[in-house]
């Protein structure tokens, strides 16, 4: 196999190797960049296989035809790495897109020129055989336009390799091997062209073998530095759309740089000549951020400060990171700004809400006061004075003594409605203390029994107690002894003359399960609708009409069984009377000491 042979060989697996890098871009086309790659790298291959096929030529013609090949790619390639140089630093990215295709004027006058040179041996004046030498098979003497395309790829490589020295200087490690892999990949074949350009053609053109190289450094550089992946421009774009402010400075506390969100916190940032710039004269307007700055020598850290901008004072929490190298000395700092002013003001808003929720529950102390003493007091005593005249001879004229009784019966009903929200509004205020304690069940039964028993016998109501003596509840006193009473009034106030009304008690798992049964006219429908509710507090027009008070008792009654963790349950049938069950937690005989009220009146 003669050298020819080898060569041809060695040009196809860069050709191979081109379109590889080729492929591994396509599969990253969604990236601007790797679009761009497919296109230097598509050009280049058929620099190479067009080359491979020019060396294996032995005649003038098969030269010219490899050679049309070849300019499929060689026009458009520098050009191709200038566009892939402008989007991988974001250099330019205001230019619009004609003035980027005016870069392809020269390019696709070369190729055409190419094209049709036989016509006018723009490019070529003409073709040397070297009869001595099999490689090149010809000498090809370069007319006016080839000198035209050389200087525009080699401006077109200056430029780029210019562009790349600000990023450069300016750019994170891992994006610093980034563009030492595109300034490697374009310096293999730009060197070698620049040798087959001095020897005037009478060399063998190793550009096409640069070009292997750079499939090389390329495919190295996807590999292990991610090459189309991370950009310079990407991370610039993630920089700038940080929301929060961020600035950038070095072991000098001097800003390097900084994105736009810290520029709304410091308009000086965009004053500024130049970068690296003072912090201290940036940042002069806060002395008390420059202090903590300054005093901060290790580790992470939090600064609450504010500034006057558009003539409002904006809040800031200012968090400061070490940056550090590969050791563990800092090099610099990296300020973020996170702008809290609308939280501070909704703070504030609150703030102003709580204190206006305590001006009205203070005056809603105070009305409940007054509904306690000024109100309470004085129909308790109307109450009094009706029983009073209950107990006189009724008056000869039958329409007054039955006025006097709905007097008494509607007095009596605001009095107990009253006492019941009295009774809840302690609840819910707090002001009730749960203090439970185990009490005999059978005691405290009987003591609300006696004392409902003169509104019983007034409506001859038989009161019947079925309860065990050894059962135990623990529960609060207070609380048990309104449950009951709420309980016994309305099965008297429902129960009619000669009526029955029973009380008991058995132990199920664990739970006391008390009910009170009578046989009265049963619970309306609105009322038991309700009771099913789960609402503790009625809302419903009508609520504190007839039955009102009922029904605010016996949602008070529900709300001291849920505080022991029992329930409430009822059994209604209209005419024939209701069940009311309530547990609470209990034993038979108690494990603990067992408390009497011998007082016979209740807590």
């Amino acid at each position: 196999m003669d050298t020819r042979q080898w060569m041809s060989i060695l040009l196809f697996f860069a050709t191979a190797l081109m379109l590889f890098v080729s492929f591994l871009s396509y599969r990253k086309r969604h990236l601007q960049v790797a679009r761009t790659m497919i296109y230097l790298m598509l050009g280049a291959s058929c620099y190479s296989f067009g080359y491979a096929f020019e060396i294996l030529s032995t005649n003038l013609r098969d030269v010219k035809l490899s050679l049309q090949f070849e300019y499929l790619g060689i026009p458009f390639v520098a050009t191709f790495w200038l566009l892939l140089v402008i989007q991988f630093t974001g250099a330019a990215t205001r230019l619009r897109r004609r003035y980027v295709l005016l870069l392809f004027i020269i390019p696709s006058a070369t190729f055409l020129i190419h094209l049709t040179d036989d016509w006018h041996h723009f490019f070529y004046k003409g073709y040397i055989l070297r009869a001595d030498e099999a490689v090149p098979m010809y000498t090809m003497t370069m007319g006016p336009w080839y000198r035209v395309h050389g200087f525009y790829n080699y401006g077109i490589m200056v430029c780029g390799l210019l562009l790349f020295i600000p990023m450069y200087l300016r750019s994170l490690p891992i994006v610093r091997k980034q563009i030492m892999v595109l300034i490697l990949g374009a310096a293999a074949p730009l060197l070698s062209n620049l040798a087959y350009v001095y020897s005037k053609g009478e060399t063998i053109d190793f550009t096409p073998f640069g070009f292997a190289v750079s499939g090389v450094v390329y495919v190295w550089g996807i590999y292990r530095f991610n090459l189309l992946r991370l950009t310079p421009l990407a991370f610039a774009k993630v920089f700038d759309t940080i929301r929060d402010g961020v600035i950038l400075m070095d072991y000098e506390d001097e800003i390097v740089n900084y994105n736009l969100a810290a520029e709304e916190v410091f308009p000086e940032l965009g004053r500024a000549k130049g970068y690296p710039a003072n912090g201290k004269d940036i940042l002069s307007a806060s002395p008390e951020l420059l202090e903590w700055i300054s005093a901060a020598d290790s580790g992470d850290e939090r600064f609450p400060f504010r500034r006057l901008r558009d003539n409002r004072h904006r809040h800031y929490i200012c968090s400061m990171s070490f940056i550090y190298d590969t050791g563990k000395t800092p090099i610099g700092k990296m300020l973020m700004f996170n702008d809290i002013t609308e939280w501070m003001e909704n703070e504030e808003r609150l703030r102003e809400n709580a204190r206006q929720l305590s001006q009205l529950n203070t005056f809603k102390d105070k009305l409940f006061t007054v509904v306690a003493h000024d109100i309470r007091d004085p129909i308790a005593l109307l109450v009094s004075l009706t029983e009073l005249l209950g107990e006189e001879p009724t008056d000869p004229d039958i329409a007054h003594a039955e006025v006097f009784q709905e007097i008494r019966r509607q007095v009596s009903s605001t009095f107990h409605l009253v006492d019941n929200l009295l009774d809840w509004y302690r609840s819910q205020n707090g002001r009730v203390v749960f203090h439970p304690v185990v009490w005999n069940l059978k005691q405290v039964v009987r003591q609300s029994v006696a004392l409902a028993g003169t509104r019983a016998a007034m409506k001859q109501i038989q009161l019947t107690e079925l309860v065990d003596e050894l059962l135990t509840v623990n529960a609060d006193k207070e609380m048990l002894d309104l449950i009951l009473r709420n309980l016994l009034s309305n099965a008297i106030k429902f129960t009619g003359l000669g009526g029955r009304i029973e009380i008991g008690a058995s132990l199920e798992e664990g739970l006391v399960k008390v009910y009170v049964r009578d046989n009265g006219s049963g619970i309306d429908e609105e009322t038991s609708r309700l009771l099913r509710q789960e609402e503790l507090f009625f809302k419903g027009p009508g609520f504190v009409s007839e039955g009102g008070e009922m029904r605010f008792g016996l949602v008070l009654t529900r709300e001291f069984l849920r505080i022991h963790g029992g329930s409430l349950q009822f059994d209604s049938i209209p005419g024939k009377g209701t069940t009311f069950i309530f547990t609470l937690p209990g034993s038979a005989g108690g494990t603990g000491t067992v408390k009497n009220d011998e007082t016979g009146l209740g807590a």
